[in-house]
């Protein structure tokens, strides 16, 4: 009797030290430009090479501009990260997608569109948000730049074995709620420390009924709740959606791997360290209101009072409102807004801009908002103008930047100024992650959509 977790984890083990850390192997290592260099760094003092070159799929994604990116990079600390990327891609035999390659874009977003991500892997990457790919069945978790470099050079990394979590989730969804409102609803719930030390399985007939790209968007935001990471047991969804991909296993190799992955599921009876149930009927369109993504709420209700606090978090509570310019027992719906951003590893896929798309057809922007519309790689964004989604954007108002992070941290150009609002799809909402001062509302693509028609948050239900 074993969860999808253990099966995946216990086929992994190379060694156990006694009271200390697991030594697993690691199928699948993806690498960006901001957290690698100091790794390479010590391969080259230490005289080592990567051990298995081939596992390893470089990409730069969070410090490049989502303008002009065939000309050079104006900031010279992006432009020194993305060309030490290239160099030590080179210099170490590593597959690089570099600027301007077809296949660039967010590590988590080219990772599966590539058929590079499989069920029953166990996948790392010097980034949090490596939890995305547990949506295919996968063990995936972001590791330190220590981590990396123990990665790359014995392709095994050395991790305590957290404990399991399965967070079911049955009923239908009501309209107008997408899976960034469930991710955004657990997270409240469960709090932002609520599944620390565990890693989440995600079940029930909710999660069956999502898109590839929907549980995507939920296990992406597993660690937003300090879950090591989330995973989903991969089914027939799973396998049409790997079929034919470049990197995905074919003829022969395809069949046996489909036998694989169809025993990748949690057995009956298999016991978890703890079990959670919701009901997806209770899930509204939401919103975010302070600086972590627990602090959310369905977007019609109001912020909760200091009553409604405990006493150990009034303070953090006070300083969070204080930050955002809002109060307790505020609504939010009215509330004008100053930006928009559709994109990030959370939302940045063809199916949020389908969304989006079909939202504002035959509407227009608000003057009074800027929008920054980011693909998550370049197949996205070839994806978009072959569905003439781009036309749609452009009558509306719209412009599509190149793939890239953007927006979502404030390490590259596309940063939100101080004192604006950003109703945004990206993942964190913490003070000055959008740029210093900048105040984030995390929100799906549909409220975004709303808010960049209208200029103020509002309920995306009345125009459905």
């Amino acid at each position: 009797m074993k969860t999808l977790f253990d099966k995946i984890w216990d086929a992994h083990v190379v060694s156990t030290v006694e009271g200390g850390p697991t030594q697993l192997y690691i199928d699948r290592h993806y690498c960006h430009e901001v957290t690698s260099p100091q790794a390479f760094n010590s391969l080259r003092e230490r005289n080592l090479k990567v051990f298995r070159p081939e596992k390893t799929t470089c990409s730069p994604d969070h410090n490049i501009p989502t303008l002009n990116q065939d000309k050079p990079i104006q900031d010279p600390i992006s432009r020194k990260q993305v060309e030490e990327l290239t160099k030590n891609a080179q210099e170490f035999g590593l597959t690089l997608f570099g600027l301007g390659h077809e296949k660039n874009g967010i590590i988590h977003v080219i990772g599966p569109e590539n058929g590079l991500t499989q069920p029953g892997m166990t996948i790392v990457c010097g980034d949090s948000h490596t939890s995305t790919h547990g949506a295919f069945g996968a063990v995936a978790f972001g590791i330190g730049t220590s981590e990396v470099e123990m990665v790359l050079a014995s392709q095994c990394i050395l991790q305590p074995k957290p404990k399991k979590m399965r967070i079911t989730i049955d009923g239908k969804l009501k309209k107008g709620v997408t899976a960034k409102d469930i991710a955004l609803f657990v997270i409240a719930r469960m709090t932002t420390g609520g599944a620390t030390g565990y890693f989440v399985e995600f079940a029930g007939e909710t999660i069956r009924s999502l898109s590839m790209e929907e549980r995507m968007t939920v296990c992406n935001l597993s660690i937003e709740m300090g879950a090591r990471g989330g995973m989903i047991a991969p089914d027939e969804t799973t396998f049409a959606y790997i079929k034919g991909r470049e990197y995905a296993p074919k003829g022969e190799e395809w069949d046996k791997a489909i036998a694989q992955w169809k025993e990748l599921k949690s057995d009956d009876g298999a016991i978890f360290d703890k079990e959670i149930y919701f009901n997806a009927e209770e899930i509204e369109p939401r919103i975010t209101y302070g600086t972590n993504p627990g602090m959310g709420m369905g977007i019609q209700d109001t912020i909760p009072t200091l009553e409604e606090i405990d006493e150990a978090g009034k303070i953090s509570f006070c300083k969070s409102l204080d930050y955002m310019g809002f109060k307790p027992g505020e609504k939010l719906i009215g509330k004008k807004i100053d930006y928009i951003f559709l994109g990030s590893c959370t939302n940045g896929r063809i199916e949020d801009f389908r969304a989006f798309a079909q939202f504002v057809k035959g509407k227009k922007k608000a003057e009074c908002v800027t929008a920054w519309l980011v693909p998550g790689s370049w197949k996205v964004e070839k994806q978009i103008r072959n569905e003439g989604l781009d036309k749609i954007l452009n009558d509306a108002g719209f412009e599509l930047r190149q793939p890239g992070c953007s927006a979502c941290l404030a390490m590259n150009d596309d940063k939100v100024p101080a004192g604006k609002y950003a109703v945004s799809t990206s993942n964190r909402n913490f003070e000055g992650r959008q740029g210093p001062g900048a105040r984030t509302i995390l929100a799906g693509p549909l409220v975004a959509a709303a808010a960049a028609i209208t200029g103020e948050i509002t309920d995306p239900r009345d125009f459905l």
